[in-house]
């Protein structure tokens, strides 16, 4: 389980911007994995069942909140904030903010095969669904993102922040 640690906490973010709230909930499901490590069936993977813990770990806590929650509106002093020093910073708080926009469920199976390379079987298992559904999620996680961002593709999303070298052409050398 510890050497699990850094692929829950990974996952934990998809779920808790907040780095302290994502190391609760990785705390919780390591908790409940120990207390429940009989209900664990040998031949099927470790990670797999700690990240289908943590999912349904979250999904629940999300129901209380939402039943307890006495308002609605978010603070805008608690808004995340980049320091605009080089273009990639920027870039990368504006995919930050487009990933955090997409609903749940594309930007849970975004991460988990996108950032953290988990395979559609697996992440189908996690998720408790088919691999169709997977990759529709993922399909649409991924357009969604382009529009968020105003791309057209993922190529032109990549070059608008790589320096463009030009070949020569041979017709204009002649």
């Amino acid at each position: 389980m510890v050497a699990l640690i850094p692929a829950l906490r990974a996952f934990a973010r998809t779920f808790c911007p907040d780095p302290s709230d994502a190391d609760d909930l990785v705390q919780e499901t390591l908790m409940k994995g120990i207390a429940n490590i009989r209900q664990f069936q040998p031949g099927t993977r470790l990670k797999s069942w700690l990240f289908t813990i943590m999912r349904n770990t979250f999904y629940t806590r999300a129901k209380l909140r939402k039943r307890e929650a006495p308002g609605g509106a978010d603070c805008v002093s608690s808004l995340p904030t980049a320091e605009a020093t080089q273009e990639w910073t920027i870039r990368g708080t504006e995919i930050e903010v487009a990933i955090n926009a997409l609903p749940s469920q594309q930007r849970e199976v975004l991460i988990l095969i996108g950032v953290l390379g988990i395979s559609y079987e697996e992440s189908a298992r996690i998720c408790n669904c088919a691999i169709g559904t997977i990759k529709s999620r993922l399909n649409r996680a991924r357009s969604t993102l382009l529009e968020l961002l105003g791309e057209t593709s993922p190529r032109t999303a990549i070059e608008a922040f790589t320096p463009m070298v030009r070949p020569l052409q041979a017709s204009a050398a002649a």
